[in-house]
């Protein structure tokens, strides 16, 4: 029987039902199927002796590498002739500069407060693996080759990515484009899964992890409960700091509650969770308290299933520590891509294994950016809705990127991202 046979009679107890969590795959209204593997079922149905999948997702890393089919578009891509690379999605370009070249060329017009510049995008319709830092497998000096095999994979997921040309609007003005629609709304979020938020924060040292769980966590738990009208409870989890100029330590310690500095803003167009790790994170934080900064989470089992059979949404939010300059985070709205297959990519820890998502181009992707976004003002993005129906958006996505508006010796990003669930 194959694996995915194995895990459907799992799921509807024809065989012991695994230890971990398994959520169900809930598609919204009209979705294609994700690109991923299992048909789409999450790794945790795999459970074996407790380790939560994370045995059988680690071998099918490895089986992916050896199959060779990443390899085989790096090696078109690098064989293909100087210039453009005509992709069934359009023209796509090794390098920003050549598709800013393009871009400037073409002509290609922005709206008011606007801007047109490259994203970088997958061209790999595969589902992907990365083994996360914290794994025992970069430590263990008896799989050094498969250490090294997988740090040449991780470099190789940039090798099999295009940029591509995008306009960007100003969020500040989506009004102008959706009649009524403020961007500072619920509403908003509801329709397009981005959003404007304003904080006067007291936390003086965003460096200072301990200062700011204590301090700004509570005000954008606050900040969400007045936002979105009806919800009950909301929950920060974690944080992470970016600042590519930071001269201090950068370490992580996961223990301590430390997530480090970020050197690397995330210029691939991305997703943090999807229809399976939306719930699977939640019910984490909610039973097992796992890898929680903020408030601890007790509850039991059936608690957190009575409390996740209500609405709940997952929210990024983004406040920069001065007014950005350079290398802005960027959202694209819902409406423009929720036809749209999305592809896996599997995080493989020690005792669980995640998900995030990554998209092929579209032209007519709908972004935005806050040109000039100021330390008052908080970029939101919905990473996940339980709300499967279509009267709402399940998500966004988003990167960074590069503005070639700036002056040259702009400095970058400096900003705080934090991540939470807000209940209904």
């Amino acid at each position: 029987m194959d694996r995915l046979n194995d895990t459907e009679n799992n799921l509807t107890g024809a065989s012991p039902r695994p230890s971990a969590y398994v959520p169900s795959l809930q598609l919204t209204k009209g979705q294609p199927t994700p690109i991923a593997a299992n048909g789409g079922l999450s790794y945790m149905s795999l459970d074996q002796d407790g380790d939560a999948g994370t045995a059988a997702a680690t071998r099918d890393a490895f089986e992916q590498i050896a199959k060779g089919e990443g390899q085989a578009i790096i090696q078109m891509l690098e064989n293909a002739p100087p210039g453009p690379i005509k992709t069934k999605w359009g023209l796509g370009f090794r390098s920003s500069s050549e598709c800013l070249e393009y871009i400037r060329a073409s002509k290609i017009e922005a709206p008011d407060g606007g801007v047109v510049l490259p994203l970088r995008y997958t061209i790999y319709e595969a589902p992907s693996y990365s083994i996360v830092p914290s794994n025992a497998l970069w430590h263990d000096p008896a799989r050094e080759a498969d250490a090294k095999a997988l740090r040449k994979e991780e470099h190789d997921i940039v090798r099999r990515c295009l940029y591509f040309p995008q306009v960007l609007r100003d969020a500040r003005r989506i009004g102008e484009y959706y009649p009524a629609l403020s961007p500072s709304s619920s509403a908003c979020m509801d329709k397009l899964g981005v959003a404007l938020a304003h904080c006067e924060s007291k936390c003086r040292n965003f460096y200072d992890a301990a200062e700011v769980e204590r301090v700004f966590y509570p005000e954008i738990e606050k900040l969400l409960l007045e936002f979105f009208p009806g919800a009950t409870d909301a929950l920060v989890y974690n944080h992470d700091v970016f600042d590519k100029d930071y001269k201090g330590d950068r370490t992580e310690n996961q223990e301590k509650k430390i997530p480090g500095v970020n050197a690397n803003y995330a210029y691939l167009v991305h997703n943090d969770l999807n229809d399976n790790s939306g719930r699977v994170r939640c019910r984490e934080l909610l039973t097992k308290n796992l890898r929680n900064f903020g408030r601890e989470q007790r509850y039991t089992a059936e608690q957190a299933d009575a409390k996740m059979s209500r609405r709940f949404m997952s929210i990024n939010l983004a406040k920069p520590m001065e007014t950005v300059r350079q290398n802005p985070f960027v959202l694209c709205a819902w409406p423009s891509f929720a036809d749209q297959p999305y592809i896996t990519n599997y995080r493989i820890y020690d005792d669980r294994v995640g998900e995030t998502t990554r998209f092929t181009y579209r032209p007519t992707h709908e972004w935005y950016w806050f040109p000039q976004q100021k330390p008052t003002e908080v970029s939101m993005l919905k990473c996940y809705d339980s709300v499967t129906d279509g009267s709402v958006s399940r998500w966004s996505f988003h990167a960074a990127c590069v503005d070639p508006t700036a002056p040259g010796d702009a400095p970058c990003r400096k900003n705080v991202v934090v991540r939470s669930y807000i209940f209904f």
